[in-house]
Parts: C-alpha cells; structure tokens; sequence
C-alpha cells in the first residue's frame, strides 16, 4: 500500500502508529479533516488479518466521520483509531493508559469515543490520562448510552423523508419495515408505535423480535422476508450492505431510511434506488444523532441542548432532498456534496481572511 499516495490523492492529514509494548498496543490513528474543527471519531477494536487491512480501515472510518460531522453540521473534523487485537481477550488496563497518552500528545487534534469492540470502561481508563475524549462514565460528566439519541435523530429522519416523499411528514398509518430490533432500533420502533405506525419487525435474535411483538403489536417475519413485505418505508438497522443487487429489486418500499451504518453495499446501489424511485436517506445523515449528542459533551452537556440539535436531522435531510432534486443527482451523492460545499466554503472563508489580513500577520512576525 503506497500510504502517501493514497493521503494525497483522498486528502488525508495525518497517519499516526502507536505502540507499547508492555500493554501489546498497536493502535493507528487517522485523521482526515479539520478544517471544521479537531477530528471527533471513536476507537474500534479488532481483528484485522493484517496491518494493511487496519490501516485501510482506519482511512475509510475516518473520511467517513469527516462527512459525517459535516453533513451535521457540527464544528468538527474526521478522524478514527483502530486498535489490533481482540477485544474478548487483548484488553488491559495498561493498553488503554498508554492510549490515552497517545491521544493527549496531539494536543487536542483528534478527539477519541467508543466504537465497535470498546466499550464506556475503556473510554473511562483512556479519560486517566487525556481529556480529549467522550463517551465515558456520566459521573465524569457523559452523556451516557448514546442508543436513544440515535434513534430520535432516525425517528426525525424518517419524518422528514415521508415529508418529501408524501407531502407530510405524519407516519400514523404507514407500515415501517424495521430490519433489525436492538437497543437503537427497539427505542425507534417506540417512537414510530406512538405516533401510530404499523411496524414489521426481523432480528437474528428471536428474543428482540418477540419483545417487539408484544410492545408495539409488531408484525414477525424471517429475515429474509423483510426486504419483500409491502410497506411504506424500510428501515434497515442491523448489518451494514443490505442495500445490494439481491434485495433492491424485491423492495416494495417508497423510502429507505434507518440507522445502519454503510447500508449501500456499493454506490452503485445508490443510483439503483434513484432508479427505481425509492427515497434513501443516507446513513450517515439520518444515523447522527449520536455523535451529536456525544460532540455536546465538549462544550459541557445539556441534554435540552443536544436533543434540539438532534433534531436538526429532519432539516439537514430536507437539504439533502433539495440538493438531488435541484442538481438531478442521487441523494447518496447530494449528501457528500452537502458536506463538501460546507467543508469548502470554510477553506475558502479562512483563506480569503488570510490574503485580507496578509499585512497584519507579516507586521507580527
């Protein structure tokens, strides 16, 4: 892997390796952006085959936060870290201090939070050493289990999709499709019941489905199945990719939105659905209410606060939709360019303020 090149050619900032070799550390942190602000993006732990698969993911993970924040409209940059080694059994304390120090050494630069494979433990040894980091314990001040905001960031969402979609954005009466009943998915599916959906619910794991049932007068069906079922609106929240060449075609759906993550196995999935008709609303819009909860930790949480930010989503998607209609382009596409004009408007901003004040700064140096 040439890793300048590929920095180069997609932008990137900085590549930092970290090791320690008491703890058995080996950690890689990408940052993307900041011209918005420093990286915000949280710590996954794995598996990986090799070093190279590590650092590739730590790239992807990272871009991906950029537009995220962006998208959101939050005052931060991209960054992720990925940790080598499996979370069952790799894990220490020590690990997870000389992290910390890691992450302090960038003097704010990157800002750390937990992700697949850590958990707010680890967030709470890292927060020993650096404050450069969120999503720990609530007595330290933390917002706690992120799972309900995100799911009011994607109940928000949906509502905004039936808007552009139906004309409003009432959902008393249409039938949801929700792939995938876990902590996010189970509190949606709460708020999508209150306001009179009729819910169809899968999960590989019988025991949420049942719950689902008797909660909300749920509707089971295999998961296989829950792709072709007439309804109005599908809500993949489970596994990434479910957006492909095998399940599009069966969709019945006139809106797909919920709160996986990557659910477009390839863009191309995207275009498919901007076909067929079918209003997606991309994931990384829609799903942000958790890093929009977490970001407010920074300045001091508010719960209030952050829950009014949250619910932004709902307009940050109307201009997504706006977007696609006035550029004729898929709304994967509208959103990246959301985030993209907003991201370049700020280089040039900050660029223009350089060349005004060339003088002032010359005269100090």
């Amino acid at each position: 892997m040439e890793i300048f090149h590929y920095m180069e050619t997609y932008d990137y900032e900085q590549l930092v390796f970290c090791q320690d070799k008491h703890s058995g550390l080996k950690a890689i942190i990408a940052i993307h952006d900041t011209t918005l602000g420093p990286a915000l993006g949280g710590t996954r732990m794995w598996t990986y085959q090799s070093e190279e698969e590590a650092i590739e993911d730590a790239l992807r993970l990272a871009k991906g936060m950029t537009y995220k924040n962006a998208a959101a409209g939050l005052n931060l940059g991209g960054g992720k870290t990925v940790i080598i080694g499996d979370p069952k059994k790799d894990k220490n304390e020590s690990m997870f201090r000389a992290f910390g120090r890691y992450i302090q050494g960038l003097n704010g630069r990157y800002i750390t939070a937990e992700d697949v494979g850590t958990t707010v433990n680890d967030m709470d040894i890292i927060h020993e050493e650096t404050d450069y980091v969120t999503g720990i314990s609530p007595e330290f001040g933390s917002s706690g289990n992120p799972s309900p905001v995100t799911a009011y960031g994607v109940y928000k969402g949906i509502k905004a999709a039936a808007k552009e979609m139906f004309g409003n954005d009432l959902l008393e009466g249409k039938t949801i499709a929700v792939q995938g009943v876990g902590s996010v998915a189970y509190t949606l599916c709460e708020y999508l019941h209150q306001e009179g959906a009729h819910l169809i619910v899968t999960d590989i794991n019988k025991d949420a489905v049942n719950r689902a049932v008797e909660a909300f007068r749920a509707k089971a069906v295999d998961p296989n199945d829950i792709y072709s079922v007439d309804c109005d609106i599908y809500a993949p929240c489970a596994l990434g990719a479910t957006l492909n060449d095998d399940t599009i075609p069966q969709l019945k759906a006139k809106i797909v939105a919920g709160a996986a993550n990557n659910q477009l196995k390839e863009k191309k999935h995207g275009d498919l659905l901007h076909e067929k008709g079918i209003l997606y609303a991309p994931d990384f819009v829609i799903n942000a209410g958790g890093v929009i909860n977490i970001a407010d930790e920074l300045i001091g949480y508010n719960q209030e606060r952050a829950l009014k930010r949250v619910e932004t989503i709902y307009d940050n998607l109307s201009r997504v939709f706006e977007i696609a209609t006035r550029d004729n382009i898929p709304t994967y596409v509208a959103a990246d360019r959301m985030a993209e004009e907003r991201i370049e408007s700020v280089k040039q901003s900050r660029s223009q303020f350089l060349l005004n004040n060339k003088h002032i700064l010359s005269n100090r140096m």
